[in-house]
């Protein structure tokens, strides 16, 4: 009996994926666990293994967003026959998952079931050149949420769209891409098209992580926050991390300082579990246990890989889980799983010769902190002058769930625990 291929949810909270390409084609033989699609979701493009194993049959969906639980192919052995299905293969909104009652027809001839909401597209077109705007009131048994596509709301959500004054033309009046465009294209004198680029200007559009970034940065800076920062002596830090990479000489990962202070920072979010929090809009959730995201730049975007459970592991387990997941992160296999769970992020430049910088958040998390590099100065100690290597950490939390003292004790302890590690075990 051929197997369904449903798009699959692969992190809390998602709703849709867009399917970049297929890695197979219809007739090819397909292995349970091997690659079969790239998905883009709003955290990284990976690849999907295969549900099943066998001929892949049909492909429902060759591209574009979709939503979770949609059939997407399906795979079984050579020769079965595969239900008759509405054309989807050239949706881009993942509308192509909605079923359509229609008569049958021969390949290529028209699509009469679209017909209908192709005319209401086009009066409802009409109507907004009139500058007659039609409201949709949600309806009463949908809880008051409008029926959009994923799609349509992605594109609402960055164009500051209403999706309740849009009017849909999709199957029982969903709002479709389309609708969202129409809406946009028509919203007034106001908006004026864009200059053409210059002689010699390059324009690069937007790719799908770009566009993530700019979403979820958006957000993260309409959150009321504030800085703590502290400067730190690293001279025993410095010692213990020289000390543990002539123990590990005969590993392949060499210990860092990143690697210390994420074990310092775990300890300190066990103490002070207000830090260790997600603001989630109506509650604050108190999280039991360290996942340590770590900020990593790859080509033409950022990523946030997470470190789980780093109260539990030692600096050189931390080490080794941290060098895994970054070089999946910089060769573009990074999975959702990677990134998923993480309840705090350490973002450091200090590589990169910044003495101090401001990170912002990486919502739902009520904090994050920024790390800067470590640089010799001359401090007081005892009364004389003396070089002392230091480092400056600036500590950003949301208001809505962390207050002034609560971050300030945290940044205390994690300024004690880098000076004298062994008060973190």
């Amino acid at each position: 009996m051929p197997t369904e291929i449903k798009l699959p949810r692969l992190g809390q909270g998602m709703e849709s994926g867009t399917i970049v390409k297929w890695l197979k084609s219809e007739g090819d033989k397909v292995e349970k666990g091997e690659p079969l699609y790239e998905l883009d979701t709003d955290k990284v493009t990976q690849e999907v293994e295969a549900d099943a194993s066998g001929v892949l049959l049909k492909i429902a969906i060759s591209s574009g967003e979709v939503e979770v639980g949609k059939t997407i192919a399906v795979i079984g052995e050579q020769g079965e026959e595969v239900a008759a299905e509405p054309e989807q293969k050239d949706s881009g909104d993942g509308d192509s998952a909605q079923p359509v009652d229609e008569d049958a027809q021969e390949e290529g001839s028209p699509a009469r079931a679209r017909e209908h909401d192709r005319e209401e597209g086009r009066r409802a077109s009409s109507r907004m050149s009139e500058q007659v705007t039609e409201i949709r009131q949600p309806s009463g048994d949908n809880g008051g949420r409008v029926k959009a596509s994923p799609l349509a709301r992605r594109i609402a959500r960055e164009r500051g769209i209403d999706l309740s004054a849009v009017a849909g033309t999709g199957p029982e009046g969903r709002v479709v891409a389309e609708d969202v465009e129409r809406s946009a294209a028509s919203a007034g004198p106001g908006q004026l098209t864009a200059p053409a680029a210059a002689e010699g200007v390059e324009v690069q559009q937007l790719s799908s992580m770009r566009k993530t970034i700019a979403r979820r940065l958006t957000e993260a800076w309409r959150a009321p926050v504030f800085q703590l920062g502290i400067t730190v002596d690293m001279g025993r830090a410095l010692a213990l991390r020289e000390r543990l990479v002539e123990l590990n000489a005969d590993g392949n990962v060499k210990p860092t300082i990143s690697d210390l202070l994420t074990k310092v920072c775990a300890a300190a979010l066990m103490r002070h579990r207000a830090v260790n929090a997600l603001y989630t809009g109506d509650a604050v959730e108190l999280h039991p246990t360290a996942n340590i995201g770590i900020a990593v730049a790859v080509p033409n975007g950022l990523v946030v890989p997470v470190i789980p459970g780093c109260e539990r592991k030692s600096i050189a387990e931390i080490a080794a889980t941290r060098a895994a997941v970054v070089d999946r992160a910089r060769t573009g296999k990074v999975q959702q799983a990677d990134l998923d769970g993480g309840t705090f992020t350490i973002s450091n430049l200090g590589m990169y010769g910044i003495e101090r910088f401001v990170a912002v958040l990486n919502p739902p998390q009520a904090a994050i902190l920024a790390v800067g590099s470590i640089e010799d100065r001359i401090v007081a100690v005892d009364g004389q002058p003396a070089v002392r290597p230091r480092m400056e950490l600036t500590l950003t939390c949301d208001h809505r769930a962390i207050d002034g003292a609560t971050g300030a004790e945290f940044l205390r302890d994690v300024k004690a625990f880098l000076e004298e590690p062994g008060l973190a075990l």
